[in-house]
This record gives structure tokens, sequence and C-alpha cells, in this order.
């Protein structure tokens, strides 16, 4: 069966293909859109965002290939070229990929495997306190999703304490990470195929050897959006760990505190401002992730919120709203 990864490598296969430039702007204009979608403005930290991915709408933008990716601050992203145009090599962060290869080893041995039916609901149950940067003024939410274990029933998902009812896919729809258990369990437990796999919504096949600095920060995105999921099929969250710690520029960062009060090390991705002041927590000795910081813009843009959030619980469970 084909899956939302495998729609646009098929979509209209006779077509002459485009050139690797037109092909990298199209699909990095693609992943900026994605990204700013699953960052509105009263986006919760650490949730997996819907992110509907139309093929039509898609492939028709990919055709034009004309834009380049502009970043949250209003700049051109850079290549990360050297002035010959050729991949310019970047040193990975010796400390942050000791605590990502030591939270895959934790997740390997502690996380059960588990085999959700598919008319059964993942419940999981998050914390989110979030700060107003400017006056100090603290809230505290806590926010409970049912998401439908293979995507054919209405979920219920909550964000800053809002209800939020998200539809069944509809044809040619699909969502990163997948919904569907069965097709989460078709992707890749080797960290350097899961990489090459995801990026560019599924459409390329390169190996990580030919990754250009785009092709690293969409693997980056991805991934992160993969691990924001409460359980995962075995071996899978290893591998995303795993393949985090290959993403050069991954940088550690001590002294982090999650909404539970644990302090940890946050592992980032400076390379990007769109990535500016979001943290994965690890804590420093047991290598155990904790939860996320990430910072939010009220819609007026007056505001800034700084957010911390962990999962406070989770289970599969039989019927909507139904708790363990």
């Amino acid at each position: 069966m084909t899956d939302e990864l495998e729609l646009l490598r098929d979509w209209n296969v006779d077509a002459s293909p485009l050139t690797e430039p037109t092909r990298e702007q199209a699909r990095h204009r693609l992943l900026n859109t994605i990204a700013r979608t699953g960052r509105h403005s009263d986006a919760a930290p650490g949730r997996r965002r819907a992110l509907r991915l139309a093929a039509a709408a898609v492939v028709a933008m990919a055709v034009t290939g004309t834009a380049v990716l502009i970043t949250e601050d209003g700049a051109d992203g850079g290549t990360g070229t050297d002035h010959a145009g050729t991949n310019a090599p970047q040193m990975r962060n010796v400390a942050a990929v000791a605590v990502l290869n030591g939270a895959a080893a934790r997740a390997s041995e502690h996380e059960k495997p588990v085999s959700p039916r598919d008319d059964q609901f993942i419940y999981s149950k998050r914390i989110i306190e979030e700060t107003e940067r400017r006056t100090g003024a603290v809230r505290t939410y806590v926010d409970m999703n049912w998401d439908s274990v293979d995507g054919s029933k209405r979920s219920l998902t909550m964000e800053l304490g809002r209800v939020i009812w998200e539809e069944p896919m509809g044809e040619n729809e699909g969502v990163w990470p997948p919904r569907e258990w069965s097709k989460l369990k078709k992707l890749p437990t080797d960290p350097r195929k899961l990489a090459s796999g995801i990026i560019a919504v599924g459409t390329s096949d390169k190996s990580i050897d030919n990754f250009t600095a785009w092709d690293w920060y969409d693997a980056y995105f991805m991934l992160g959006e993969l691990l924001k999921w409460p359980v995962l099929p075995e071996g899978l969250r290893p591998a995303a760990y795993e393949a985090l710690a290959l993403v050069p520029g991954v940088r550690a960062t001590p002294g982090m505190k999650d909404s539970a009060g644990r302090t940890g090390v946050g592992i980032s991705y400076p390379e990007r401002a769109s990535e500016k002041g979001k943290y994965l927590i690890f804590d420093p000795e047991s290598y155990e992730f904790l939860g996320f910081r990430d910072e939010r813009t009220s819609r007026s843009g007056k505001k800034t919120y700084i957010q911390l959030s962990h999962v406070a619980d989770w289970a599969i469970v039989d019927r909507l709203r139904q708790r363990p």
C-alpha cells in the first residue's frame, strides 16, 4: 500500500525530471511552509501537529520551483555551501552526540514494545508551563489527546486547554508523522536510512553522505516532529535519536529545565533562526528524555512566551476520552 511518504515520489512519473536546484528550492519552500503551519501562534510545544499534506498542492508547489526558504527573521536561508558551491564540511558537537546516543541506548533498554489494535486510541497527557517573557506571568495547562491508531476515526486533541477535533484523512492526504501505526512501523530503524527516508517529505533517495545543509535541516525538523509522538514502534525512537546525532550543528546546553522542574541538557539546532529557543531536554546522567522547551509569539506579535512541557502519562485505550 502506498503511504504518504511515497505519494510525491509516484506522482506523474512520466513527467520530465526537475533539475536538482529547482527540486531543492521547492522542497525547502515546502518544508518551511509545513514548519510555519505547525508553529501557529497558539501551538503547544511538543505536540505532534497534524501536518496534512495534500499531494496535488505539494506537486504544484514543486513544479514552480522558484522560491527560496525564508527564515523566521525574514532573511534568506543559507545553503551550507562554500564559495565553489560544494557542500561545506561541518563539525558535530561531541557533547550533543554523546547525549543523543546515550538517549538512544536508554530508550532501547527501557521502552516496552506495544502493539495497539487499529480500533484503539493512543492517549497522552502533557503538562505545559508557559511564561510571558516581559511580565513573567506563568500559566499551566494540562492537555490530553486521543489519537486514532489507524487514522480512520476522529481524534481529540488539546492545545493550551482548547479542544480540537482532527478528522480522518481524505484521499491523497497524509500527515507527518504518519498517524497510522502500520505506517510508523514501516519507517526504517537504521538511523542513516531513517534520515534519508524522511527528508523532502519522503521524496528524496539521497544518501546522507551527499546531504546539503538544507537536507540536514529538513532531517532535523522531521525527526523532531517524529519524537513528539508519545509512543513509537519498537526501535524507532532510538533510531530517531541516533539520526539526530548525525546532524552537523546540533548543540548541547546544560542547565535547561522542563515543566516538572527537572534540570537537564538541552539539545538544539542553532544553525537555523526558526529553531531559536527550541530544545529537547535530557537527564544529564541517565539520558532519559525529560521534555521540550519552545517559544511562541502571540497573534499580535507583541508578546513572547517561553513554553516548557513534558508527557506525564500515556496509554493505549479502547475509546475516546477513556483514561488509564
